[in-house]
């Protein structure tokens, strides 16, 4: 475990209690229970936030701002864990960062409150996997994470991610893709694709709208949310 991620206290949902009980266990039996929304985001208002802010970058800023609505809408903390349904106190970020040699590996980005905060422990840790002073360590382990990837290179419009069917995966899963201009130069709009996948048992399209629509409204004035002062 990361000395900047403190371990989790998890809590086991109760299952009689939960409307989607039902729902629950159709999912959880399927071969394949996972399912994937993509779509583009409005992102033009990113880097004019970031210079008034004075700190991080485009991709620190988007896995900062996915981080904090991950943690705020509850279902996307719930882990399957031998059949049963655990609540993470707090999930943190995984993400993945090209080398120079062109193999990759893997930062990690613990939560916090404050943008400036996660800047301060996420840009040095992207650095030095890029620089390779860090071992290959996927850490499939720790269920409080969510799994971030960034293709620089494609505008995709469908995205899905590898997994090992051996265990139960049930960590969220997102994709974030080139920013492309379009408009007129006086009206130029930056959209940038995102995509989102979950597992059904524990989540439904409902629950990944609630995301998308947080994070396209953090888009659209993401500078209190840089500052430390993001919408309740």
């Amino acid at each position: 475990m990361n000395e900047n991620m403190p371990e989790n206290t998890p809590q086991e949902l109760k299952l009689a209690d939960w409307p989607r009980r039902k729902a629950f266990e159709f999912f959880r039996g399927f071969a394949k229970p996972h399912f994937s929304i993509c779509t583009r985001i409005d992102v033009t208002a990113l880097k004019p936030a970031l210079a008034q802010a004075g700190v991080g970058t485009v991709t620190l800023a988007c896995h900062f701002i996915a981080l904090q609505l991950a943690n705020r809408l509850a279902p996307f903390r719930y882990r399957l864990q031998q059949g049963r349904v655990m609540v993470m106190d707090v999930v943190h970020g995984s993400t993945t960062v090209l080398r120079a040699d062109e193999s990759f590996g893997f930062a990690y980005l613990p939560h916090a409150d404050s943008f400036a905060d996660f800047v301060a422990t996420g840009a040095p840790a992207i650095v030095g996997m890029r620089a390779g002073e860090q071992a290959f360590d996927p850490r499939v382990g720790d269920a409080a994470q969510l799994h971030f990837t960034t293709l620089p290179w494609m505008h995709f419009t469908s995205f899905t991610h590898a997994r090992d069917g051996a265990f139960e995966d049930s960590i969220p899963k997102l994709a974030f893709g080139r920013i492309d201009a379009e408009g007129p130069a006086d009206a130029t709009r930056r959209w940038m694709p995102l995509s989102v996948e979950v597992h059904h048992a524990l989540m439904d399209g409902l629950h990944v709208g609630r995301f998308v629509q947080g994070f396209e409204a953090a888009m659209k004035d993401p500078l209190p949310w840089l500052q430390g002062l993001p919408p309740a």
